[in-house]
Order: structure tokens, then C-alpha cells, then sequence
């Protein structure tokens, strides 16, 4: 009973750590995409205030709990730390440790986390700079159809392929065809490129579904925002809804 308890704290640990990187992730790889010449990787410079430059110390960058110890607020300065950074963390940790305590811990469990982690960031962006960056979406889809290649996932590698093909095919169609009709882009090369990488994970017998539940919660969220209207003039990200589709369905397949 005590090993199980020491390993759930080293897991929620880990899951954290995990968290605190997609935070680092979030905030810089948008920066890098619209800012090229910002000098920012995802390691260098080290972590820092972003308002006052000042490096952080270890003590200040710990998971969570440097966040609650300095009441949210920079060490140095003295300006609001964003409440995002332990949303993520706690976030990150809360699925992981639900995830582990309802699959088998095996390759099954890894790839449930994997997608997960994977998910996070792109939400996150998407829903603050309507991007779904390449450097997430295009490894999410290479890892979907490496693992059905050794039989990890639900499915076959030849529908993980078809399913990858049929997805961004799809909703590059719609795109011109809207475009042309309305004049304006509704869905872009981010949707159709993460919507191939959730079918790359889930085969292609899964799109019909995927779509369906990606619509759906789509349709509740502009509904929500508009405060009981949908507002067509109002651009909502469609990563979110699609994320929260595919992640469903992939952890409904493993049960």
C-alpha cells in the first residue's frame, strides 16, 4: 500500500513537470510562428518574467506551487503571473492521474497520455491565436500511424492512413468551397491537418462520429459565447471541439 501511494506522488509529479513544459510550449511556439526573429526556443533563453525579464530561480519555477506561494504574482516586479500557467498544470495532472487509474498501465496507457499531452497545447493555442502549429500537429500524426504500425492502437495502420488522407482531403474541400462561396476561410489548414492527425490515431470508420461530436460541442460553445445566440460574425476556433471529440473517442475505443 505504500509503494502504490509513493508511486501516485512520483506520477502526480511527473504529470506536473509535464504540465509546466506545455506551459513553455503554449507560450512560445505562437511567439516563434508569428514573431520569427523573437530569438525564442523552447529551451532558450531560460524561463523568465515576461514582463521584467528577470530569470526565475528554481524555487520560482516549480509546478503549481511556486504559482500559489507567490500569490500569482512575479518575485522581482510584482506583476500578475497569468492564471494559465497552474490552470495547465493542474489540468495536465488531473487527466493524466484519471487516466492511469482507469487503463491498464501498459502501451495502452501510454498512448493515452501521449495524445493527451499532445492535445493540451493545441487547444490552448488555437483558443488564444486561432493556431494549430505544424510542430504539433504533423509529429501528433506521424506518432498515430508509428504506433498502429506496431499494433499499439485500436485498428489498423491501412485505416490510420486512409483515415489521415480522408480527413485532410475533407476539410480542405469545404474550406474552398466556402471560401469561394462566402469569400472568407472557415476552416484552415490547421483544422484539416489536426482533424488527419485525430484519424491517423482513430482509423477512418471513426470520421462520421468525430465530426459529428466535434459539430455538436462546436454549435454549445458559440451558442454559450453568444449568450444564447450563435453569432456568425464572431471567429471560434474549431481545434478545441475537435480535440474534445477525438480525445473521447479514442479513450471510449480502449474501454
Amino acid at each position: 500500500m505504500w509503494n502504490d501511494a509513493v508511486l501516485w506522488i512520483l506520477g502526480a509529479l511527473v504529470a506536473l513537470s509535464v504540465g509546466s513544459f506545455l506551459n513553455v510550449v503554449i507560450w512560445r511556439l505562437p511567439q516563434q510562428i508569428m514573431h520569427p526573429d523573437c530569438g525564442l526556443t523552447l529551451s532558450l533563453p531560460r524561463s523568465h518574467c515576461p514582463q521584467c525579464k528577470t530569470p526565475l530561480r528554481w524555487r520560482d519555477n516549480l509546478p503549481l506551487l511556486s504559482w500559489l506561494h507567490l500569490r500569482g504574482r512575479c518575485r522581482h516586479c510584482g506583476s500578475a503571473i497569468s492564471w494559465r500557467y497552474p490552470a495547465i498544470e493542474a489540468l495536465t495532472a488531473a487527466l493524466s492521474l484519471t487516466l492511469a487509474l482507469f487503463l491498464p498501465w501498459d502501451a495502452t496507457l501510454l498512448a493515452a497520455l501521449l495524445l493527451v499531452w499532445f492535445l493540451i497545447p493545441l487547444v490552448a493555442i488555437d483558443w488564444q491565436h486561432q493556431l494549430l502549429p505544424d510542430a504539433l500537429t504533423l509529429p501528433l500524426l506521424w506518432l498515430g500511424l508509428l504506433l498502429h504500425a506496431f499494433q499499439l492502437l485500436p485498428g489498423s495502420l491501412e485505416q490510420g492512413v486512409i483515415g489521415a488522407c480522408i480527413g485532410y482531403l475533407l476539410f480542405r474541400l469545404l474550406s474552398d468551397i466556402w471560401q469561394r462561396w462566402r469569400g472568407v476561410e472557415a476552416l484552415g489548414q490547421g483544422d484539416a491537418k489536426l482533424l488527419a492527425a485525430l484519424l491517423a490515431w482513430l482509423g477512418w470508420p471513426a470520421l462520421p462520429m468525430l465530426l459529428l461530436m466535434a459539430a455538436s460541442s462546436g454549435i454549445i460553445l458559440a451558442v454559450l459565447l453568444g449568450r444564447g445566440r450563435v453569432d456568425l460574425q464572431r471567429a471560434i476556433p474549431f481545434g478545441p471541439s475537435l480535440a474534445l471529440a477525438g480525445a473521447g473517442l479514442f479513450i471510449a475505443s480502449l474501454s
